[in-house]
């Protein structure tokens, strides 16, 4: 039985790792730079745009009864938003490639700027958003001769309406980073609350409580980060479904306590939460470090939360395991009674 529990343990955590990618290849992520739209030179009534996720996403919202083109890197004719409120993206432009990756490393192949628009609809309801190099910091390393306060970048994202030359002006602004206070905080707690459930007499009742409470903590957190931007801009699935997981083997934990279930079929379960737990917040660990995250929530609260959950995940994985018996950390107990 031991056995049979471990075995699929292992084969759930394998399951999770290989599908904890985002729902696209750069989606908005927690970053230093602060990327804002100065305005549109000359300004159209019916034509505004943002930046998206700290120094992501350029999105551009065409509510005017006009054509809009969108003109690439090599000024060739990139995005097409037509008055009917249809977006179109020129297969043919080196553009498409490039953008695709945030760092500007897509296969050009293909491609040609001088060639005949390939129009093909990517959006609706005249908006789109994109990764445009020309917003945003394009290295990895620091800005050289700049410290955070210091504005690094001055871009423009040529338009045509109608016709007619607009520019997008957009600037960028190193942010320093974030204090370490709400980590700290978080961590803090959750440290205190697994000590209390550890010198509990009913431990395994606690952790399960515990563990619902993390589990619903970071499904809130995870779900206030997907719908705080676009579902176009592929923000990560894991960020929901990692804690909606946990909380159901959570939940699956306490009903199968409460009949009266063998001690390693609960702690499996529960064990399995604390390792859906850990790796989400580890997949979140850039949000610590960072200025800017790409959520609506509290920032101080995104980072709480995120430690904390990681810290009660941990916890309570090596504790349970340590009870149960079904690996060998110390205290063993194989008789398969109800656990307390």
């Amino acid at each position: 039985m031991t056995r049979r529990l471990a075995t699929a343990l292992a084969g759930i955590v394998v399951v999770l790792v290989a599908t904890a990618g985002p729902a696209a290849a750069d989606p908005p992520a927690p970053t230093d730079y602060r990327s804002e739209v100065d305005g549109l030179s000359p300004a159209v009534d019916g034509v505004t745009a943002r930046v998206i996720g700290g120094d992501s996403f350029l999105e551009l919202v065409v509510a005017a009864d006009a054509e809009v083109v969108v003109v690439g890197y090599q000024g060739e004719a990139y995005l097409r938003f037509d008055p009917d409120g249809r977006v179109y993206e020129n297969q043919r432009s080196p553009s498409k490639p490039l953008n695709e990756d945030r760092f500007g490393e897509g296969d050009l192949a293909g491609t040609d700027a001088e060639a005949e628009p390939d129009w093909e609809q990517v959006s609706e309801g005249g908006t789109h958003q994109w990764h445009d190099h020309r917003t945003h910091w394009m290295q990895t390393e620091r800005p050289f001769g700049k410290q955070p306060g210091d504005r690094i970048l001055e871009g423009v994202v040529p338009l045509q309406v109608d016709g007619q030359e607009v520019d997008i002006r957009v600037s960028s602004t190193w942010i320093a980073g974030p204090s370490p206070v709400a980590a700290l905080i978080g961590g803090a707690v959750a440290v205190l609350v697994a000590a209390a459930v550890i010198a509990w007499g009913r431990p395994v009742v606690a952790w399960l409580t515990m563990l619902v409470a993390a589990a619903t903590a970071a499904l809130v957190v995870g779900v206030w980060q997907v719908s705080s931007v676009p579902a176009a801009t592929g923000p990560p699935r894991t960020a929901w479904l990692l804690p909606a997981l946990a909380l159901a083997f959570a939940l699956s934990a306490a009903v199968l306590h409460r009949r009266g279930a063998a001690t390693t079929v609960v702690v499996a379960c529960a064990t399995v939460t604390g390792v859906e737990l850990v790796l989400w917040a580890w997949l979140r660990r850039d949000g610590l470090f960072r200025a800017l995250l790409p959520t609506d929530a509290p920032w101080a609260l995104d980072r709480s939360v995120t430690v904390a959950v990681a810290v009660v995940g941990l916890i309570a994985i090596v504790d349970l395991l340590r009870r149960s018996g079904l690996v060998p950390l110390g205290v063993s107990r194989s008789d398969g009674r109800r656990p307390a």
